[in-house]
């Protein structure tokens, strides 16, 4: 009759559904991560311009809005020496203010005053003109006192003298300066440079104003002083605070045509305010710098996601590995129950035939009943041990037993099991050493089970004309040493690991009859309880070494 073989169901196909599922998602979501870290980097390199932008205007609009009014201090009576002593401090500080020029000036109603600029009575005239510029021996002066050389600055002159007059013609004695008149009428700013003119007091403006008028029948002189800064915006200290977005940053005029390369670039650009508004900042990146740029940004994307990936994979694992142990664990316990049957089916059958016999026998003789009461009494013997084996390592298992310690006489104990075990077997030759100077300390019922599993299996795992078995027991300042060693068929290296589990059977010939699979778990189990160890040594064809060590 076919045997049915045990069927323990695994999903696989659903794992590796799961696994389809997880590995495709990865890389859909590593491509989504590449495309969104691509979209933020050139964002990012758009945007982040105007930091830029701002923080390299910084110095510039530091001296438009606080260096510049300082000229309105001194109230119109700067001179040549203290106007070079604040060009000094400008120019050194302000590295794009290329040239300043001071203008010291006569406001008046002289009309004997030729040059100049005049407007209903009111005559400003250059009494000097002084121009400043640095360099590495310090600052360069040159003044210029003939009126014929001051033609070419005469420009800034007449401009700033027409904005001024204007507002002066429209003064009322109430009015008040504000800040917007301030920018709008003493400030000028144009491509390259910055004019600025000293800011009267209100009274000298009203006196101005009643000069305009007609109103004065005396000569009146006033001072004031006008700056102006020549400023070159390539002269700017450009702040790249993002050099891993800008390979290069440029001041260029914003008429410049734009250069034709063969390398793909990325460009933006943000053009410069007021006295720099002729130029503009250029942003490049090659193509390459801004691919190590996103590969940058996507390296923590990418490590962050596979780590997800792998801990997914992890779990699959345990799964896939929870299912294999399931399926071993399902096949040990199926091995169990059919193994266990057996070994109850052949006493309980030989003990029913046995009944039988008896119950249907008219007439027992006397060796008939002998020879069935030694039957009974057997196979009852083998299932109250098997019973007992069962119930044993239960209770060891589950800490349920009491260790009854008893000093044990080795050489009496090792006699007693050899002569009970060669009655049983004949054919088994067993030889022992015993070279102790004490007792050792041990439960000898349980001592006595290991004993007697270790000897069964030496004999059950030999070929009958070597059925041979060495007892060696030796004492050392720490520990009893006793060594199983037999001449049987041995034990392949990789079942070491195994040999010592609950219900795992060893494939061969010599187990085929039934073998719950647990003699040896039975003793390491027992030797662990009683404090002790057990290892293992062998070499298939040449035998197996037991060793058992235990404490003094």
């Amino acid at each position: 009759m076919r045997g049915t073989g045990y069927n323990y169901r695994k999903n696989f196909g659903l794992l590796f559904v799961f696994f389809a599922f997880v590995t495709l998602l990865y890389f859909v979501v590593i491509f989504a991560a590449r495309n969104y870290t691509v979209n933020l980097v050139n964002n990012e390199f758009t945007n982040r311009k105007s930091e830029v932008f701002d923080l390299t205007l910084v110095p510039f609009n530091d001296f438009f809005q606080n260096r510049v009014p300082e000229v309105s201090f001194y109230q119109g009576y700067l001179d040549s020496l203290e106007a070079g002593k604040y060009a000094y401090s400008v120019l050194s500080s302000y590295p794009f203010v290329k040239e300043i020029a001071f203008y010291d000036m006569l406001f008046s109603n002289d009309n004997r005053m030729l040059a100049g600029f005049s407007i209903n009575g009111l005559n400003i005239r250059p009494k000097t003109l002084s121009i400043f510029t640095i360099n590495n021996r310090g600052l360069n002066k040159r003044y210029i006192t003939k009126r014929e050389e001051m033609g070419p600055f005469n420009e800034e002159l007449n401009s700033m003298g027409i904005k001024v007059a204007s507002y002066i013609d429209k003064l009322q004695s109430s009015s008040k300066l504000t800040d917007r008149d301030i920018l709008r009428v003493f400030y000028s700013t144009q491509p390259g440079r910055i004019t600025y003119l000293n800011i009267p007091r209100i009274n000298d403006l009203l006196v101005y104003k009643d000069i305009m008028d007609t109103k004065l029948d005396h000569i009146v002189n006033y001072e004031q002083d006008m700056f102006v800064f020549s400023v070159d915006p390539t002269l700017l200290d450009v702040k790249n605070i993002y050099p891993n977005l800008y390979e290069r940053i440029e001041v260029v005029p914003i008429v410049r045509a734009p250069v034709t390369s063969d390398v793909k670039e990325y460009v933006t650009e943000m053009l410069l305010p007021g006295a720099l508004a002729d130029y503009k900042l250029l942003f490049h990146s090659s193509e390459s710098f801004i691919s190590k740029e996103v590969n940058r940004s996507f390296l923590p994307i990418v490590l962050g996601i596979s780590l997800v990936y792998l801990i997914l994979l992890v779990i699959l694992y345990l799964i896939y590995r929870n299912l294999e142990i399931n399926g071993r664990l399902f096949k040990l316990q199926y091995d169990f129950i059919n193994n266990l049957t057996h070994e109850f089916k052949t006493p309980v059958s030989v003990i029913k035939i046995a009944g039988n016999n008896i119950k249907s026998a008219q007439y027992l003789s006397d060796e008939e009943r002998i020879m069935y009461g030694n039957i009974l009494d057997q196979e009852s013997d083998r299932l109250n041990n098997l019973m007992n084996k069962l119930l044993s390592f239960s209770q060891i298992e589950n800490k349920t037993i009491k260790l009854k310690r008893e000093e044990i006489d080795l050489n009496t104990f090792v006699d007693n099991i050899v002569a009970s075990t060669q009655l049983k077997h004949a054919d088994f030759k067993i030889t022992k050493e015993i070279n102790v100077k004490s007792s050792l300390l041990a439960d000898p019922v349980l001592l006595t089970s290991v004993f007697q599993n270790l000897i069964d299996n030496a004999y059950k795992y030999s070929d009958q004309k070597r059925k041979v078995l060495d007892i060696k027991i030796q004492q050392n300042k720490k520990n009893f040493v006793i060594i199983f060693r037999d001449e049987g068929i041995g034990i392949n290296k990789n079942e070491f690991s195994n040999i010592f589990k609950k219900f795992y059977r060893i494939k061969s010939q010599y187990n085929q009859q039934g073998s719950i699979g647990l003699g040896l778990a039975f003793c390491k189990e027992i030797t662990e309880f009683m404090g002790g160890e057990i290892s293992v040594k062998s070499e298939i064809g040449k035998g197996t070494t037991f060793t058992l060590i235990f404490s003094v």
